[in-house]
Formats: structure tokens, sequence, C-alpha cells
């Protein structure tokens, strides 16, 4: 017996429905719930039934229904959330824009940055009017980020040379990230630890022993994510040389190897460069100066400071290399490549929008 229902509202897009739909659904900037709506018009526009757009989006299929229909209704003007009851603003555009430009313009004479007390004090408006005005254009006074601009004469021809190595690495070639992690301190807190208990979190003493340091060479993989590391003591040419020899044991011979590295001198010294005239399969790949945000391995340094090193306690440098050892092996059996996604010209034109803020700057 054939199945019956509701019928369905047929949805027909114009050509410049289409385009615009498409446009809102590719933009970074769009938001999440209205990239669904556009998806879900998308998918209905196909003829596909709500249950099928449904389990193609993501969504409940009363959600579609219900986007389906206001967008026969209303077109792309229905897309838009609905306004919703309230009372009215008490409070101009002018007072918001006074707001922004403050904020944006100038600083208290007190401190660094604006808080929301000291701006409603200076304009006269409450706390958390200053508040909703703040999230409403996304200022956070509080906040500060770091930044370098790299010097290195050569910074975009090394640009498309090391993006164009994750993006596109060459056949029947191994391409790693190579960098050392070098001072990694054995600590051991002068109290022991406090676990964490319901209500209260884990507590440490703000002091500790130094028990010594190690250097962790790593090498990351970027097609897999494994990691081939070795720990030694000291960070010289010498232990570089046995980290090289190390890579070339375990890469398959048949397999050239390239390298992306920083510009630390232990990489150029002579001895390297003759070991790499007695294995012509390594190539290696330096980033600018300044630019280690280039090199997938230091992505994975932080995690491997954030989940081992940062909270662990070692009485001895041996109990700190075998955690590393450990949780190498632990990384290894699932492990997680950084994909890539920036070319290597996406990176250059925000890097031109940084310069064009630096030169148009009156301080």
């Amino acid at each position: 017996m054939a199945r019956t229902g509701r019928p369905k509202a047929e949805l027909v897009l114009t050509d410049q429905e289409r385009e615009a739909l498409e446009e809102l659904v590719r933009r970074r900037t769009t938001p999440q719930a209205l990239a669904l709506r556009c998806r879900i018009v998308l998918a209905c526009a196909s003829g596909v039934a709500n249950r099928e757009v449904a389990r193609q989006v993501g969504a409940e299929e009363h959600t579609v229904g219900k986007w389906r229909a206001r967008f026969v209704r209303e077109r792309m003007a229905g897309l838009g959330d609905l306004p919703r009851p309230g009372g009215p603003r008490s409070m101009s555009d002018e007072q918001v824009a006074a707001v922004v430009k403050r904020t944006l313009e100038s600083r208290p004479k007190n401190a660094t940055h604006w808080s929301t007390r000291a701006m409603a004090t200076q304009t006269g408006l409450s706390q958390s009017t200053v508040s909703r005005i703040w999230r409403a254009f996304g200022l956070q006074p509080h906040r500060t980020e770091t930044f370098k601009l790299s010097t290195d004469p050569y910074f975009i021809d090394k640009v498309h040379d090391v993006v164009g190595l994750y993006l596109d690495p060459p056949e029947r070639a191994l391409v790693f990230c190579v960098d050392e992690k070098s001072q990694i301190q054995a600590l051991n807190r002068t109290q022991p630890v406090l676990p964490m208990m319901p209500g209260l979190p884990q507590r440490v003493t703000h002091d500790y022993v130094r028990a010594g340091t190690t250097t962790l060479f790593a090498a990351l993989e970027v097609a897999t994510g494994k990691v081939i590391g070795s720990l030694h003591r000291r960070h010289r040419t010498v232990e570089f040389k046995k980290f090289l020899a190390k890579l070339d044991r375990e890469v398959p011979a048949g397999l050239q190897v390239h390298l992306v590295l920083d510009n630390y001198a232990t990489h150029k010294t002579a001895a390297v460069k003759n070991w790499l005239l007695a294995h012509p399969r390594f190539h290696l790949h330096f980033t600018p100066t300044g630019s280690s945000w280039l090199n997938l391995v230091e992505r994975w340094f932080a995690e491997l400071t954030n989940k081992r090193i940062r909270r662990g306690t070692h009485t001895s440098v041996q109990a700190l290399e075998r955690d590393i050892r450990t949780w190498i092996k632990t990384w290894n059996d699932a492990p997680k490549p950084y994909v890539w996604v920036k070319t290597a010209d996406e990176i250059l034109e925000r890097l031109a929008s940084y310069l064009n803020r630096i030169s148009d700057s009156e301080d």
C-alpha cells in the first residue's frame, strides 16, 4: 500500500537564489545555524523527501519541514531568525557607537585596557549593558595574542616550499617534520600531590626540585601522524647525526626522505652536510626564521607538554625519559595526523593584512 501523508510544498530555486545559498554555505563566517538552513533548502530543491534531507544534513525531520515551508513562503528572507518579544531598547545607536569607539581608540588612565566596570563608569551605562555591547561586536579588551613577522629574505620561497610538501607531497617519498624539544626538566614537587576530590581540583605545591634535563629529537610523519623519537642528554651535532641515522634505519630504503626543520645551527654544520652527501635520499627543507608555526611537529610537542610533562612529577631524568617513551609508543598505537589546509597564497594574504595594519598604525 502506498504511503500517504501531508503533501510537501514544492521548492524550486531561481539561479540567483541557488548561487546565494551556495555562497552562504561556502563562506567560513556564515553562522552554523544559517548554513544548516541553506543546506536544507538546497537539498529540498533537488526533489528529495524530508526524511532523506534530514539524514543528509544531520537534522531532525520536523526541522527540515519547517525550513522548507518557510522558504517556500518567504524565500531568502525567511531563513533569518524572527524577532523575539521583549522590551524596547533603552540605549541609542550613538551610545553603542561611543562605547565601541572608546574601547577601540582609547585606554583608561590607570590601566592598560578597559574593563566593563571602568567603561560603565566612563559612559554612564550599566556594566551588563557594556558587556552586551562588547559581546555583540566581539570586543575582548582583556585578551592579547602574540605574533612575530619573519625577517627572512627568502620567506615567500620557503613558505611555498614547505606548504607545497604538506599539500602535495612527492611520490615514493615520506615527509617528516623534525625538531628538538630541549631542556625538558625532570621536576618533583616538594610535597605529595593531593588528588582531585568532589568540589576540589588536584593540588600541587608551587615549588619543585629539579632532577636534571633531557632533549627529545622527534620526527612527525605528515601522512600518518606517527612519530620517531630519540632521547639524548645533550643537544649537539653529534646527537642530531645519531637521530638522522635512526631515521635512515627506520624508513624503507626505497623511499626518499624530506625533512621540514628550522634554522638551528646544529642542522647546518659541516658534519651534517657531509652526512647528507653520503645519504642523498635525504632532502632538507628549512622553515623561515621566526616561523616555527610552519613546522607541524611543534603542535605535537604541545600535546606532549600538556598531556604528559606539565603536570607530571619525576624524581629522575630516567623516570622522565621512560614516561616520554611510553607516551610516544601510546601515540603511535593510534596516531592522528595534523591536516594542513591553508595554501601558501592564503598564508601570504593573511600576512599582508598584518603588514597593512602595522603600516597604518599611528603609534
